[in-house]
């Protein structure tokens, strides 16, 4: 094995992290990734900077947190100066690519700002995210009364479906993404009730298998360095499944929702608003939870056979030797867990991840087949290759710290004490229904390897969780006055974090500390009574000067 040549960057959407059987999850085996975890580090604390697909996407791409790049939630564009792991990473010498989903909103205003033509290189890249374009799928075209969600969502994929023979408008819907009846009527994917369907589709056309082929293609002809982000739009909803994966798993494999009676009866007002929508209500029902549970863990199983497909590929091409493989996933489902479904609070059903990561370097055997229980968080991943790809790590833009050092030595540990995840949600119906404005509509979370401190603006007390006594987050304590001691201790944490200085990206450390000598030397003399109380060199401009008396009427 030599050091690492390319990264294979791999992102699952909405795969919750003890839904593989490596993190311990009893019923549904993944035994591709768990080879892959054999051969690399598995991390045991790694999380989200934000439980919604956009920002949190938007954080790991630019290794920043939200409150630093600004996109908050889906939709909401990054900002155009903002510089991603593309960036990043061909200033190091190592192209950066992309096969699948972003969810990235270009900052359209702004490029018209500046000037930034759409079509030109540099335009392409910034309304990408940085990354040069193999194929962009985001996997998302529904279509309302008001049009599609994605006017160019899965548009590649359906001229593809197209010319297999799905004949329709729009066969990402029809046919990947629901079932068909015995008289040929489509079962939309979009209704619960239809999740034990058999999605109307062969298996090696639906999107997953598609997007590994895709990846194959373009790795067989790729120059390296590079940098491949195979971007997956599973086990994403919605939760229908091709055959054979849509009856692998029966209603004894589903595991109970980690919820409580009291923990529904003693919520905090912003929490039971996220449990009471319709979401939370749905999956409130065995009826509907069920059957759901199982289609969503036939799309994991399907996900990690698809591993299997692509990690032999790199073992017989020799890539594996090559390649540093990271595999992760943007956020979780909370699929009933606290009644809520989707992923928008800070419960780790949601905010935790896993993360695989696979170093070829013989440096890296000492670590191969463990666990980490470092603190991690998503933002670590573009310091980390900008470290691989041997560039210089610019620490005042990227806030994360590089996980090489961990995956080189068993002994090495993170510099952080807690992680931080955030969530904007002023654009939700939530926020109307509680009454609040778009500036109180935010909160953050604050977590240690002990606690959970969850900050509500708007006026609202914290919700706190003992992730030591209470590891399945049932019990509040942010309104016991006995921890009050613990809440001013996690607030302090906080408080540190949003201290930082994130907004300073056009200097570096080096550079500011060679400001702090270099204005002498250009004649700036603050505080200096004599010539003679500094080095003669520092003032040779303003010595043995004569001019004539221009300071009255003199001519």
């Amino acid at each position: 094995m030599s050091e690492p040549r390319n990264i294979l960057f791999i992102m699952f959407d909405q795969l919750r992290w003890d839904y593989l059987s490596c993190y311990g999850h009893p019923h549904l085996k993944t035994p591709h990734l768990d080879r892959l975890a054999a051969r690399g580090v598995r991390f045991d604390n790694a999380f989200i900077q934000s439980p919604i697909c956009g920002s949190s996407r938007m954080s790991t791409y630019t290794g920043r947190y939200v409150h630093s790049h600004g996109a908050s939630w889906n939709g909401i564009p990054l900002k155009v100066g903002e510089l991603t792991m593309g960036d990043h990473l061909r200033a190091a010498g190592m192209s950066c690519h992309l096969i699948g989903k972003t969810h990235m909103r270009a900052d359209a205003e702004g490029m018209a700002r500046l000037g930034i033509e759409p079509d030109s290189l540099i335009g392409v890249r910034v309304a990408e995210c940085g990354f040069d374009v193999v194929e962009r799928d985001d996997g998302m075209r529904p279509e309302g009364p008001d049009g599609f969600y994605d006017e160019g969502g899965a548009a590649r994929y359906n001229d593809y479906l197209r010319a297999k023979g799905y004949e329709s408008d729009n066969p990402w819907h029809d046919y990947a993404n629901s079932g068909r009846d015995a008289e040929g009527h489509v079962l939309s994917g979009w209704f619960l009730k239809n999740s034990s369907e058999q999605a109307n589709i062969a298996e090696e056309d639906s999107e997953t298998p598609y997007l590994t082929r895709r990846a194959i293609e373009w790795i067989e002809q790729a120059e390296g360095p590079w940098c491949c982000h195979l971007s997956y739009i599973k086990p994403h909803w919605p939760y229908v499944v091709p055959a054979p994966y849509h009856d692998m798993f029966g209603p004894d494999d589903v595991l109970p929702p980690v919820r409580s009676d009291a923990e529904y009866a003693d919520a905090h007002p912003v929490l039971k608003a996220f449990m009471d929508a319709p979401v939370g209500k749905a999956f409130a029902r065995p009826e509907v939870r069920n059957p759901v549970v199982q289609a969503y863990m036939g799309l994991i199983k399907q996900c990690d056979d698809q591993m299997g497909v692509l990690f032999d590929y790199l073992e017989t091409s020799g890539r594996m030797q090559d390649t540093l493989i990271v595999v992760t996933s943007d956020h979780g489902d909370f699929l009933g867990d606290h009644w809520m479904g989707e992923k928008m609070f800070f419960q780790n059903a949601s905010v935790k991840v896993p993360m695989i990561i696979y170093d070829p370097s013989t440096a890296a055997d000492a670590t191969r087949g463990t666990t980490s229980a470092a603190l991690v968080e998503c933002i670590d991943l573009a310091p980390t290759f900008v470290q691989v790809a041997g560039g210089a790590i610019a620490d005042h833009i990227l806030e994360g710290e590089s996980l090489l050092p961990l995956l080189r030595n068993p002994d090495a540990d993170t510099r952080r004490d807690f992680v931080i995840c955030e969530y904007d949600y002023s654009a939700s119906p939530i926020s109307e229904k509680l009454g609040l404005s778009v500036r109180e509509s935010a909160m953050f979370m604050v977590a240690d390897t002990r606690w959970k401190l969850v900050h509500f603006e708007g006026g609202f007390r914290p919700i706190l969780f003992d992730l030591q006594n209470d590891p399945q987050e049932l019990v509040d304590l942010g309104a016991d006055p006995d921890h009050a001691d613990t809440i001013a201790a996690m607030y302090d944490k906080l408080f540190r974090w949003t201290r930082r200085n994130a907004q300073r990206t056009t200097r570096s450390t080096a550079q500011l500390e060679q400001m702090r000598r270099s204005s002498g030397r250009r004649g700036v003399m603050i505080g200096i009574y004599d010539e003679n109380d500094v080095p003669l060199e520092l003032t040779v401009k303003y010595r043995g000067l004569k001019v004539p008396d221009r300071s009255g009427s003199a001519s």
